[in-house]
């Protein structure tokens, strides 16, 4: 069973690997709370994976460190194990989907690990790797279900209370659970005060219904831009422990995840992937019991995936009221798109694109469509300009 003494000596064994990363003030991001950061993405390999995962290669007897690991993983748990491997001369095998993205196997193969590209999905590199287990003796490293990287990840935790005194609530992301079980049980000991609170994406809520129905099951598919928590299924240690040591488990949307790593990009400087974030997420929209408390969010990853990045600002923009597509239907006549651009100018919108239009079966034979992008200041701001283009006679559509 997990105890404060193993963490305590992942704690000695992880302070020369690893970075003991920054708790930073985050007063730009609301007023409801006192909010604090937990700087995870700032972490060796952009990710808390590494935590786990080199603690585990530290608990391997001599034979299993000869023999090699092997995992499977399409982002940061892979990346923590090929690290945490080459720094203890182990060799590693990563299992990945033939589609994962390629910077993310170029990374893996960056920091010493091996790779076998499987074609098919995730599930189908899980079974892979399995088979190249029982084949070689390899020993597996699980993402999450393993009480070594409960573990070592527990000393997020430990880390937390030595950092911010004080503090009444610490927010975990969630996926698989061994983050939250680690940190849970870490806090819970060390001061039963501390609200725990975890957060899962809302397109991959398998620890939510597992908690509600008190018991495990696998969700038929997940969907969700934090692919880091796309977990179909939590383990059977990290549910026990959640069940155990968390206070509750929140759902966040992917449009407050992308409002998120909007705010913590913009405001803060901070650099969150999708599950990184969706601790802030949670805070932002006021999914959690923390007005007015000293509250501390995990920003458990900063491995964004560049591609993704542009879609996900663009999301953010307009879940935060910072961008805008206007739709209305005009006389085709002289003079209309400066009357209405005349009104926009003056409510301070900044258009950065038009669409005008005639013709369309669904309106007047001589009406036409006007569809204008703009950037606005928040939803107050757009309320604004629409009030003021139906006071001077425009309609929306």
């Amino acid at each position: 069973m997990l105890s404060m003494q193993k963490i305590m000596q992942a704690q000695e064994i992880l302070a020369p690997a690893i970075y003991k990363t920054d708790v930073m003030r985050a007063s730009t991001l609301t007023e409801t709370c006192d909010l604090w950061l937990k700087a995870e993405n700032l972490q060796k390999t952009g990710s808390f994976k590494i935590r786990g995962a080199y603690f585990k290669m530290s608990q391997l007897t001599e034979e299993e460190k000869r023999r090699g690991v092997i995992a499977c993983s399409a982002g940061n748990h892979a990346q923590g194990v090929a690290l945490a491997a080459t720094a203890n001369g182990i060799r590693a095998l990563i299992c990945l989907p033939e589609g994962a993205p390629i910077s993310k196997v170029e990374a893996t193969r960056r920091y010493g690990a091996e790779i076998c590209l499987v074609p098919g999905v995730y599930d189908d590199a899980y079974r892979r790797a399995l088979e190249l287990q029982r084949e070689h003796g390899y020993t597996f490293v699980h993402p999450f279900n393993d009480e070594d990287v409960i573990a070592g990840q527990g000393t997020i935790g430990a880390e937390i209370l030595d950092q911010l005194q004080g503090v009444d609530a610490v927010v975990v992301p969630v996926g698989g659970g061994g983050l939250i079980s680690g940190v849970a049980f870490a806090i819970k000991q060390l001061d039963p005060r501390v609200k725990v609170y975890g957060v899962q994406a809302a397109g991959a809520p398998g620890m939510v219904h597992a908690l509600h129905e008190h018991k495990l099951s696998a969700l038929d598919r997940v969907s969700t831009i934090a692919d880091g928590i796309a977990v179909k299924e939590p383990g059977s240690i990290t549910f026990s422990m959640t069940e155990q040591y968390v206070d509750d488990v929140v759902t966040v949307t992917d449009d407050e995840i992308s409002a998120a790593i909007l705010a913590l990009l913009e405001r803060e400087k901070v650099v969150a992937e999708g599950a990184g974030a969706v601790s802030v997420a949670a805070v932002l929209s006021n999914k959690l019991p923390v007005d007015h408390k000293k509250v501390c969010c995990i920003v458990s990853g900063g491995n964004i995936d560049v591609t993704i990045l542009n879609r996900v600002i663009r999301r953010g923009l307009v879940m935060s009221g910072r961008q805008y597509t206007l739709d209305l239907e005009l006389p085709d006549r002289p003079g209309q798109l400066t009357a209405v651009t005349r009104i926009l100018a003056a409510c301070g919108a900044n258009v950065t694109s038009v669409h005008h239009e005639r013709g369309h079966a669904g309106w007047d034979v001589i009406g036409c469509s006007l569809r204008i992008e703009m950037e606005t200041r928040d939803f107050a701001h757009i309320n604004e300009i629409k009030q003021k283009l139906t006071e001077a006679g425009f309609r929306l559509l």
